[in-house]
Formats: structure tokens, C-alpha cells, sequence
């Protein structure tokens, strides 16, 4: 990745992050969390990494607004970028997030039902 795409990722993440959410008034949008873009590389195209918090109820009327409002976060986004074209952008959701919180719920279960074994080298001895 060249230099001006990483410019350009990294402006989309924060600038991405800022219209939705100061400037997106849809109630479905609930805590969506940027994570991450990348940037094809000739411009056109840009993935934004998402990452949506809540029941799946919540998660799916987040995805659904975050496709409604997909137009108007480019236009926003479009504003304050210096490009002839701005980049047509895609919402993805993140899932690594999620992953870690259940694999962290997992290792906390592990550890509940392992008993606690006293060392022989334990200073109680």
C-alpha cells in the first residue's frame, strides 16, 4: 500500500466515524464502531470495517441502516476530500471483535470449572 492510500484509509476511518456519529439521525443506527477501511488501488472502491455491539435484532436494523444511509456518509465523506472521484463505499461488517469476546467468555468458563492447584514451589509451603 502506497502512501497516499494509507493517507486516504485512514481519513476515510476517522471521517467515516464522525458523520455517523454526529451527523446520522436514523434510530436504527445503533453502537457501530469503525475499525478499520481499505482502498482499492485505483480509488474507486472503499471497504469500511464495521464493528455493530447489541442483540442480533439490533445488529441487523444497524446493518440495514447503515446500507440506507451508505449514499449519504459519501456525499458527507465527499465534502472534505480532495479527490475528483470519491470512492464508492461498501459497509463490512467486522467479526473479530466478536470473536474475541466469545473466545474470552470461553477461556473465563475454562478457568471457573479448572480447580486451582497449589505449585511446589508455591511460597505457602
Amino acid at each position: 500500500m502506497n502512501l497516499r492510500q494509507e493517507k486516504l484509509r485512514e481519513f476515510l476511518k476517522e471521517e467515516v466515524s464522525r458523520v455517523l456519529r454526529e451527523e446520522i439521525k436514523d434510530p436504527r443506527l445503533g453502537f457501530v464502531t469503525v475499525t478499520d477501511a481499505e482502498v482499492s488501488r485505483d480509488y474507486q472502491h472503499a471497504k469500511i470495517y464495521v464493528s455493530i455491539f447489541g442483540s442480533e435484532e439490533q445488529k441487523e436494523q444497524s446493518r440495514a441502516a447503515l446500507q440506507s444511509a451508505t449514499k449519504f456518509v459519501r456525499s458527507a465523506v465527499g465534502r472534505y476530500l480532495r479527490l475528483r472521484l470519491i470512492p464508492e463505499l461498501v459497509f463490512v461488517v467486522d467479526t473479530a471483535v466478536d470473536h474475541s469476546m466469545k473466545i474470552a467468555e470461553l477461556l473465563r468458563d475454562i478457568e471457573k470449572e479448572t480447580p486451582v492447584e497449589e505449585t511446589p514451589d508455591s511460597p505457602d509451603r
